[in-house]
């Protein structure tokens, strides 16, 4: 409450607050949990390739799907191949290697890995856009390089690690840059636009870009074949469903009715959830090195993204959700 006496602000604000809070925690989950499902599915059902191939074309259609019902956009042309440009490396690029990745390593490795992105997109605007570098920013990213390295040091150790855990961290970190150079090239393109309309777009020349290689992609899939059971179908459904489009409009919901620094603190359950339900289900096992990687790595990134942002500021969201944009009001 402002004290101006407007009454008519005090229990919007609160219950808008509320709502925020609630769309932010349950996008994050969402986030989380898709790291275990997609191991999952690469494992059992699919190819990188096919995964990739599914979630293009799913998002394309949903996505073109609702923009009918809205009010048209037009897209300046150079906006377009910015746009263009960002959809092969924060869609297409990044979901093929995310699920890349998750082939041959952990989901508990990955997640830490990716969880990285605010300090390589920091390193990059300083190196690239001579953007200022304060000293806890710094101090953020040497803490988790440190713990980074640890991860990457014990990788060899450890039940389903050796030298496929070595090729998967390359695929992450791989991811990871990719994303990062997405959220630069499309820092700006993507606020004068509404977040149907960048993804649409996204979608769109991606699926393009996977057209020819449709024919040998998609029919070797187990997934798409008589094999098929109710936990494929339950993975993929949660992957298009949820992560591709539900996390989609959470997340941008979210970032509108809260603060930059709620938000940063909300991302660093990503790789938590990721990690807690791959443990549980048996695709990971905890031991000390990932232990001390993780306080180390999460405590970098809060100290890299803990600045608060002032209204109207960009805040890019979600490993998974191609790095949507979006402006952030005050609480």
């Amino acid at each position: 409450m402002d004290g101006t006496g407007d009454r008519r602000t005090v229990r919007p604000v609160s219950a808008e607050r509320n709502r925020g809070l609630v769309a932010i925690l349950s996008a994050n989950i969402i986030f989380g949990l898709n790291v275990p499902v997609t191991k999952a599915l690469v494992a059992q059902w699919m190819t990188p390739t096919g995964y990739t191939m599914t979630r293009m074309f799913f998002g394309a259609i949903v996505f073109w799907t609702i923009g009918l019902f809205q009010k048209d956009e037009r897209v300046r042309g150079w906006d377009l191949g910015l746009l263009a440009v960002g959809g092969l490396l924060g869609y297409l690029g990044t979901q093929f290697l995310f699920a890349l990745s998750l082939r041959h390593t952990t989901p508990v490795h990955f997640s830490l890995l990716m969880a990285l992105t605010p300090v390589v997109v920091l390193a990059l605007s300083a190196l690239l856009l001579k953007e200022r570098v304060t000293p806890r920013k710094l101090f953020g990213s040497a803490l988790s390089v440190s713990g980074a390295s640890i991860m990457i040091l014990w990788a060899h150790d450890g039940p389903g690690t050796g030298v496929q855990d070595g090729l998967g961290l390359l695929y992450a970190a791989l991811c990871m840059l990719c994303f990062a150079a997405y959220l630069l090239l499309t820092r700006q393109v993507a606020l004068r636009y509404r977040p149907v309309t960048v993804a649409k777009w996204m979608f769109l020349f991606s699926a393009l870009v996977l057209l020819p290689f449709v024919a040998s992609g998609l029919p070797g899939q187990r997934i798409y074949s008589a094999e098929i059971d109710l936990s494929g179908i339950a993975l993929l459904a949660f992957a298009l469903l949820f992560s591709t489009t539900l996390a989609f409009f959470l997340m941008p919901f979210a970032l509108r009715r809260l603060q930059a620094s709620t938000v940063s603190i909300f991302m660093n359950l990503q790789p938590v959830v990721a990690a807690v339900v791959a443990i549980a289900v048996g695709q990971d096992v905890l031991t000390g090195d990932k232990l001390v990687a993780a306080l180390l790595v999460l405590a970098g990134v809060h100290l890299v993204t803990r600045p608060a942002k002032q209204a109207g500021d960009p805040v890019h969201i979600g490993n998974d959700a191609g790095g949507l944009r979006v402006k952030v009001v005050k609480e």
